[in-house]
């Protein structure tokens, strides 16, 4: 492909004129933090509800191919480093075409994605503070985290370790209680033994599937720690640790935690669904204020994941603009920050204030709907960008393979072939099918815009 030579290169200049204000501290923060997510605290009950206390094998399942996803990743940006992550490995292995269909669809999810959280983070607060309008909230977060990224990459990395710290705490704490109250050594709750358990599939295979897909949306968001990464002191360092810790990060905080709510709370209990599994576990226990903090946390998660969806759709936009796939004025870099590229990153968050003041009820649900299998698409690119990637390293130049995939080319292959079973589940249920026809739809129509874009600098 004609840009092959021009992205071996790239990485270097997208490196030099962004900053490198992340320190290692924040660097394993955010990769420890980002692995606790909305979709963890809050839309982990819907597949609780599905799929009864098999929700622990959804997760287990889903969250081996994450770990693969993450060392294919992890080996390529470790090889080389650049906010263009993934999109920028797509384009060296297949061309401008793909690299740019990754690309702008993960720009898209991500900005989708910060409106989202802004509503969801918005909903929360109203509920304390009933009579407040819900979109005067999502336009005050939206203002905070636009500021906070547009000043110095450093404050996004301050803003980040604390929300991380605060999850972890939040969640290593309810692990902790929550084993307690198992082994029935809490004060004043006895242990449920196995009675939680019995109705292992209440729903079948059926609320398996369900259960599967609902999990494996959950682990969006971890794909943010390669691309921080280039803006760090020590970029191969920082991925290397992040990609060769996510195994016990996704076993403790995912599959643990699932453990112990479906051990403790029956799986049909409405609470589950209507306050989130891990407010109604606490509440569950009796410990008095705890699922309200619990709330808190859950706030914190979704002001995190904006913050942190910001920052990552600002530098894939400009990475894209760097390699000639976007609008030159997004690439435009002041005291180490694209402000062109996070302000156009910021739009569709603030689209979102006028959405939840137009239609608050049915909003939330479009814009998943509209979003819902890019994931996907991102995954489908890292690892056939892996495949073609790997061989190439290892006769130019082995040296850059400080993370290596395991078993290579076979667990390469075993998560391709378990990506497109996923998108058969998909298309086989009426609630992920339109996403899946949404995010084909899209995705067909970026990758015909960047394979023209790639012929007509071709002929230049």
């Amino acid at each position: 492909m004609p840009s092959s030579t021009t992205v071996e290169t790239s990485p270097s200049a997208d490196a030099s004129s962004l900053s490198h204000g992340l320190k290692q501290r924040h660097l394993s923060m955010i990769a420890l933090g980002g692995v606790i997510g909305a979709g963890l605290f809050v839309g982990s009950g819907a597949g609780i509800a599905a799929a009864g206390p098999s929700i622990v094998i959804a997760y287990t399942v889903s969250g081996l191919l994450v770990m693969l996803v993450m060392r294919m990743l992890g080996e390529m940006s470790a090889a080389y480093p650049s906010s263009g992550s993934f999109s920028a490995h797509a384009e060296r292995a297949f061309g401008p075409w793909a690299g740019f269909t990754a690309g702008w669809a993960f720009w898209v999810v991500l900005c989708t994605a910060v409106g989202l959280e802004g509503i969801g983070a918005a909903k929360i607060v109203t509920g304390w503070l009933p009579g407040t309008p819900e979109w005067a909230w999502v336009a005050l977060f939206m203002v905070v985290f636009c500021a906070s990224n547009l000043a110095a990459v450093k404050n996004f990395g301050e803003f980040e370790f604390w929300f991380a710290a605060l999850k972890v705490g939040a969640i290593t704490l309810f692990l902790l209680l929550g084993v307690l109250a198992i082994v029935g050594v809490l004060p004043g709750t006895g242990s449920p033994g196995a009675s939680n358990l019995s109705d292992f599939l209440p729903h079948g295979s059926q609320g398996l599937v369900i259960g599967l897909l609902a999990s494996l949306f959950a682990y969006g968001g971890l794909e943010t720690v390669t691309i921080a990464a280039a803006e760090s002191e020590d970029p191969v360092k920082g991925v290397a640790s992040a990609v060769r810790t996510a195994m016990w990060r996704i076993a403790l905080f995912y599959i643990g935690s699932m453990a112990v709510i479906v051990t403790l709370v029956p799986w049909d209990n409405p609470e589950v669904v209507e306050k989130g599994p891990y407010v109604a576990t606490l509440d569950h226990l009796g410990i008095p204020g705890a699922g309200q903090l619990m709330n808190v946390v859950v706030l914190v998660a979704l002001l995190s994941a904006m913050n942190a969806n910001i920052y990552g759709a600002s530098r894939i936009a400009y990475s894209l603009v760097e390699r000639g796939q976007g609008p030159k004025a997004l690439g435009k870099v002041s005291a180490g920050v694209p402000r062109a590229a996070v302000l156009a990153s910021s739009v569709f968050g603030f689209v979102c204030v006028v959405l939840s003041y137009w239609r608050p009820h049915d909003v939330f649900l479009w814009l998943l709907n509209m979003i819902g299998a890019v994931i996907l698409v991102v995954w489908f690119s890292i690892g056939a960008s892996q495949l073609r990637l790997r061989r190439r390293m290892e006769r130019e130049a082995p040296e850059k393979l400080v993370v290596r995939m395991w078993a290579f080319p076979v667990l390469t292959w075993v998560a391709l072939a378990c990506m497109a079973a996923i998108t058969v589940l998909m298309w086989r249920q009426p609630d992920t099918r339109v996403q899946l026809y949404s995010t084909g739809g899209m995705t067909l129509f970026l990758a015909a815009v960047g394979y023209a874009w790639q012929r007509k600098r071709s002929r230049v």
